[in-house]
């Protein structure tokens, strides 16, 4: 079960004839209680909506290329009769229709795909998704 979405924005550059891919940024965050109950599709479906709409000052008017470990990311575009959630996300990425390409790589291709969000962390008090066990003392900050 995730309980983070993290995801990357690289920039190709090409310089010389040579293709140059560098991180522009990465973001991530704890996933909402209701959204744990979706399927792994719908998981990464919003990972791509999320990302979009975080992301939208970079990626406005750009050529923008995805990415995904998920042929479900893929076929949203084309779905004749989706879900109502589906139906969201699928109007919700509409406004990069011509400038996106979903493309498909598997995992062990793709190094970036799910690699963020399945990072298991530790629980410290320093670890953004920290809980404090019932034994251990409060200090106030």
């Amino acid at each position: 079960m995730w309980r983070w979405i993290g995801e990357a924005l690289h920039q190709v550059q090409i310089i010389d004839d040579k293709h140059t891919e560098g991180p522009v940024c990465y973001i991530s965050r704890q996933i909402k209680p209701t959204e744990a109950r979706y399927g792994e599709n719908q998981m990464e479906c919003i990972f791509l909506v999320w990302a979009l709409e975080k992301l939208h000052y970079y990626l406005d008017g750009g050529v923008l290329e995805v990415m995904s470990d998920c042929n479900a990311v893929k076929s949203l575009l084309n779905m004749k009769t989706p879900n109502r959630h589906m139906l969201r996300w699928k109007i919700a990425i509409q406004e990069y229709r011509g400038n996106m390409t979903i493309v498909y790589k598997a995992r062990s291709i793709n190094k970036n795909a799910g690699g963020r969000s399945r990072w298991a962390l530790a629980n410290t008090p320093h670890s953004p998704a920290y809980v404090p066990l019932e034994d251990e003392p409060q200090i106030p900050i």
